[in-house]
Order: C-alpha cells, then structure tokens, then sequence
C-alpha cells in the first residue's frame, strides 16, 4: 500500500530501519551508542509497482517566463504544464489542471536556431562546495574519543575532505560524454537538456561552475547520534544524525548566525543567494527522532533571508543542498560514491524552491508523491544507478524521472520519447494522476 507523502524539504530515502535495531545485542563491549559490525544498512524493498498507463491527457506548456521578480537567487526559468489531477495541500484536495513550475537556468525557447558554438546560451552557476567535518562530543561537550584495542584513543571525527578530488572528478563537476549534448557535458545539463531536447538548441546548457570553500564544522553532542567504527584503526565509517539536531545546527536562525554551518557560509560570502550550493558530508545519514526510521543521505531547499539597499531590497534565497559521499558497501543497489549528491542537484535543477507541485504520482518504487522530485521516482530501483567511469574511478549517478513523466505526456517529448535519463530504459511510460488512495486514476468531472 502506497501513502501519499507531503514534504517541506525534499529529501532522499534510501533505507527505513528502526534505530532500536542499530544497537547489535553483541557480547562485545560496546558504547551505548555505538552501531555494531554485524549491522548492516540495508535497502527496504518496495512492492508495490504501476499496473496502468498515462492516457495521454498531459501537455506540456510552450510559454517560458524569466527569473521570480522580487528575489534575488540563481538564474531560472518557469513555465508550466497541462495534466488533469488533485492539487493537495494540508488543508484538502481540489481539482487542478494545469502546474506551473520553476527550474534552474534560462529558458531553452529561442534557442532552437543557435548551434553549440554559441557561447551567450551558457548558463554558469556558481557552485560552492561547502566540506562539513563532522566532530563528535560527550555529554559534556569535551571531544570524544574512541580507544582502540590496543589502547590508542583516536579522535573521533568524519572529515569529507579526503573525496573532494574525487567529487569534482566526477560527471556532476567533470565534463563527459551523454547523448543529450553534442559536446560533453556535466551530468545536470545532460539531464536537463533531455527534458528540452526538442525545443533547446544545442548551444543551451546550465553548466555548474565547482568552488571549494573552506572547511566548516558541526559538533554534535553526544545523545544526538549513533556510529559505526572501523575498531582496528579506530577511524568512524558512518554516522546516524537527529535530524531535527542536524537542521538546527546547519540553517541560520537570523541573518547574522555564524554558530550555524550555513549561516557562517553566508555571513562570510562562501555562499551566495545566486549559487547553487552543496555542504558535502562524509556518510552522514539522518534520522527521524519521532519513530527512529532512517536513514536520510540527503536534501535539498532554499535558506530565505532579508534584502537590503544593495541588492535593491529583494528577498535572498540560497538555494542549497545537503549530499553525504557513500562509501562502497554501506548500501546495496549501486547506491555509493555521488548518488545522494547526484539525486539533490538534478532536483534542485528541477525544483529549486521545493514549490512545484504535481498531480498525485506513484513511481515504480511505491513512493506516492505529489511533487517533480526526478530522483523520488526512481529512489531504491535496482537500477536505480547508471554506473560511469571516469578519471579512473567508476562513479554511481543516479538515473532521474524527466518531466514528461509526471505531466503524462503520451508519446513523451523529451529525447527520444524517453521518460528517464540517463538510462531510457528505466521509465517506460509516463505517470498516472490517482486520487487519494493512490491507487484510483483521478478522472476530472465534466
């Protein structure tokens, strides 16, 4: 059975275990907190899959607006689309049918006449990429520390800066080789340029421009976490977060708050209301505190903040992600190295300011969801990955659901009729607008 699922952040779920399990009943000493070896994260599998097709009732708009007036962000665009369905709220239902929506870069209408030569039709975003350090107190707040066996006390901190290079050797920064682009291109443009591929020219792309900041901290008392630790050499492979400790200690409170990781980010200029940022961990995963499910490998959002006389008092909206690199082996699935971090940005292209609603989806996955959150569809999949090699590593993108799906589009006007990308083939068909339950087709009264 498939729940529909309203959220303020979008977020990346990719296991749902219970805390209470975390904690091995080992003989082995262990600290209270501490996750034994013998645990593994594993995927929850999903069950249930779509048994109908789109009736082809989707449109999809041909009118493109410029960026929100009145905020002070990274470049987009809006538009819109046609699809019969229940626009949902937490107040109730009604029908609704047409969907506007906003994405990252400019417009691909006009672009059609301009070949890849034409330098003007290059969006560049700038991209910070924000390492946080992940150090871990006791209850005092003192640093902890973990003794290994052979009594040496090892301090116990998660640094992500070791897969910086690795990060930006990869297709999200790197350029290579997708059959949306006539040239190589990093892998949100090729995902955004199959989505348009019939009405860009082949000059459009929205190329993210990487900048590594300086290294910020969280410190996290004890109480808020669990951890795993290699006990030979005492280094910490993964922690599991509160996430409402974790939000509270990454978003600013006041437009001056530097205790925070993205408030310090912000005061200092690292971060910018026209970038699209990504605070990178190291296999911190998230969980929810209420029932203990877990584990969150990332999200994405928009921090709001106040304008002022020089940015001619327009509302500033950062516009964010948070993606933890995954070690091989801690997920199955091929979910490693920049899954989580591929998934937030390709939505964030496609939804910056988690506002673009849909009619009621289920993906093949099971989730039910009302939102064009490309990477939710596919989350969990066997292959859910596209494996890619390059610079001698072999990363594990995700594949993403293309906007077409969701507006029922039959056939789809992306490339090559496709419905997901890279991989077309994961996505067959488009998307069936259901009511409630999930389940029932919404069909509009006339």
């Amino acid at each position: 059975m498939a729940f529909l699922k309203l959220y303020a952040r979008r977020t990346l779920w990719l296991v749902l275990i219970g805390l209470g399990a975390l904690v091995s009943q080992s003989s082995l000493a262990l600290e209270s907190d501490q996750v034994d070896d013998s645990f593994n994260l594993k995927m929850k599998p999903h069950t249930l899959h779509l048994g109908n097709t789109a009736d082809g009732t989707g449109v999809l708009g041909t009118h493109f607006n410029g960026s929100m007036l009145g905020i002070d962000t990274l470049p987009n665009f809006s538009s819109y689309f046609y699809f019969p369905g229940l626009s949902v709220t937490p107040f109730g239902a009604a029908p609704q049918f047409t969907w506007q929506y906003s994405m990252v870069g400019r417009s691909p209408v006009g672009t059609r006449d301009h070949g890849d030569g034409d330098d003007a039709l290059v969006t560049r975003v700038r991209a910070p990429i924000v390492p946080v350090i992940i150090d871990l107190r006791n209850f005092d707040g003192s640093p902890r520390f973990f003794t290994r066996a052979d009594g040496v006390k090892v301090r116990m901190i998660l640094d992500p800066t070791p897969y910086i290079s690795n990060v930006l050797a990869s297709p999200i920064f790197s350029p290579t080789n997708y059959s949306s682009s006539s040239r190589r291109t990093q892998y949100t443009d090729a995902v955004q340029r199959a989505e348009f591929y019939n009405t860009a020219g082949a000059g459009w792309h929205t190329v993210l421009v990487p900048v590594v900041t300086a290294p910020r901290t969280m410190v996290l008392i004890r109480g808020t976490y669990s951890f795993n630790v290699d006990a030979a050499t005492g280094q910490l492979r993964y922690v599991l977060v509160n996430e409402s400790v974790f939000a509270s200690a990454l978003f600013p409170s006041t437009p001056t708050d530097v205790a925070t990781v993205m408030g310090a980010a912000e005061v200092s200029g690292d971060v910018k209301a026209t970038d699209l940022s990504t605070f990178l961990f190291a296999n911190t995963f998230l969980f929810d505190p209420a029932d203990g499910s877990c584990c969150v490998l990332g999200y994405h959002t928009y921090d709001v903040e106040p304008g002022d006389a020089s940015n001619g008092w327009r509302e500033r909206h950062y516009v964010m992600n948070y993606a933890s690199w995954i070690s091989p082996g801690l997920f199955g699935g091929g979910f490693s190295d920049i899954t989580a971090l591929s998934h937030e940005l390709s939505e964030a292209f496609n939804d910056p300011f988690v506002n673009n609603s849909t009619p009621i989806w289920v993906g093949p996955n099971g989730l039910c969801q009302n939102n064009l959150e490309v990477g939710d569809v596919l989350e969990g999949l066997p292959n859910a990955t596209i494996p890619t090699l390059m610079n001698g590593y072999t990363y594990h993108p995700q594949n993403e659901a293309l906007v077409q799906w969701f507006a029922g589009i039959t056939p789809s006007s992306a490339i090559g009729g496709a419905y997901s990308y890279p991989d077309t083939s994961v996505l067959t068909s488009a998307a069936v607008s259901t009511g409630l339950d999930c389940a029932t087709p919404f069909t509009a009264k006339r």
